[in-house]
């Protein structure tokens, strides 16, 4: 087959907008070339048989062999107006349309598409027109609305925002929250082979350990302490220990959320004791995405407690201790290999 001869195939197969159809083109001008089949097989990374049967069609059919059958078939049922329906449905949920189940499945989108005046497509197909959305199989996000109203809280968020930015060291802003550290992993999603689903072997009796954590908006550090019992005890303890890191702060101003240890009377008389060198700012209610070191919790969850192995509670611990050591808040993650504790 001459040069010519095999361009004018490579660009028909371009120009078909389908892959395989153009690797079948592919296929032939490289045998056109000289190539042997076990060695275009080789080059192209795909089964001898492949390129036979390829090879066949051509010699049959010549270039009209190597297009896709299915393409006199008629009219695609998944085009543009389809797929853009189909986004409208993801956008919302079945009890919007009058459906009982609170979730979509792929059966229930053909069924709500055809009701919709399209034609009615197979399962298959459906999967294949959420592939080509970008659509995910995902978790929901749980929120709840906050109660204030907008102008009231944005003033609130833009207040903090600003504090945020006049951050020094003689003044420095920090971020506060509790996370709960529990013996019993966090199950989440790991790789793993098809047909080989991992078992995750639990300690059995769960127990509980809290962090009180502080991110530093300037350093990225985060500053944190434990206790065995989430209540205005272990704030305080941060309270003092935010005083001891901080000698030089003439005042240290903490973000914090409504919950109740921020605002007990303990707390208010460790503040006083502490000579009014700490401030709380509270963010409105109900907005944890605004709470910068609730990222923190995320990384070390992702990180440390989920799926993790540890026997014991002192091993685990031992592992959040290190990942919060090495933590620096808008950088890179800590590449650690945490070993976990005999």
């Amino acid at each position: 087959m001459s040069r010519p001869a095999r361009r004018r195939l490579v660009r028909l197969g371009r120009k078909s907008g389908d892959a395989a159809t153009c690797q079948r083109f592919h296929i032939v001008a490289m045998l056109g070339a000289g190539g042997a089949v076990t060695e275009v097989a080789r080059i192209l990374d795909v089964a001898i048989a492949h390129v036979s049967r390829t090879q066949s069609r051509f010699v049959l059919d010549g270039v009209e062999g190597l297009y896709d059958g299915r393409r006199h078939n008629g009219r695609r049922k998944v085009e543009e107006p389809f797929l853009r329906a189909l986004a409208e449905l993801l956008a919302r949920s079945p009890p919007d349309f009058m459906w009982m189940r609170p979730t979509w499945t792929r059966e229930l989108l053909c069924i709500e598409m055809a009701l919709r005046g399209f034609e009615r497509v197979a399962v298959c197909t459906m999967g294949r027109a959420l592939h080509a959305l970008g659509a995910r199989l995902g978790r929901p996000k749980p929120v709840v609305l906050c109660p204030w109203k907008r102008e009231r809280r944005e003033l609130v968020l833009r207040q903090i925002r600003n504090l945020e930015a006049r951050a020094s060291s003689d003044e420095p802003v920090l971020y506060v929250d509790e996370v709960d550290i529990h013996k019993n992993p966090k199950v989440g999603r790991d790789w793993m082979l098809r047909g080989d689903q991992r078992r995750l072997v639990t300690p059995g009796k769960n127990e509980k350990f809290y962090l009180a954590g502080a991110l530093d908006v300037l350093t990225g550090r985060v500053h944190a302490v434990g206790d065995f019992a989430k209540n205005s005890s272990l704030f305080c303890q941060l309270l003092v220990e935010l005083a001891r890191r901080f000698p030089r702060a003439r005042r240290i101003h903490l973000i914090v959320d409504n919950y109740g240890i921020h605002k007990s009377r303990m707390t208010e008389r460790a503040l006083r004791d502490l000579g009014g060198r700490i401030v709380l700012h509270f963010l409105p209610p109900y907005c944890p995405d605004h709470n910068r070191i609730e990222r923190v919790w995320l990384d070390l969850h992702a990180n440390v407690t989920r799926n993790h192995r540890c026997k014991t509670l002192t091993a685990l611990l031992a592992n959040v201790h290190a990942f919060i050591k090495a933590y620096r808040w808008r950088s890179e993650l800590p590449k650690l290999l945490l070993r976990a504790a005999a």
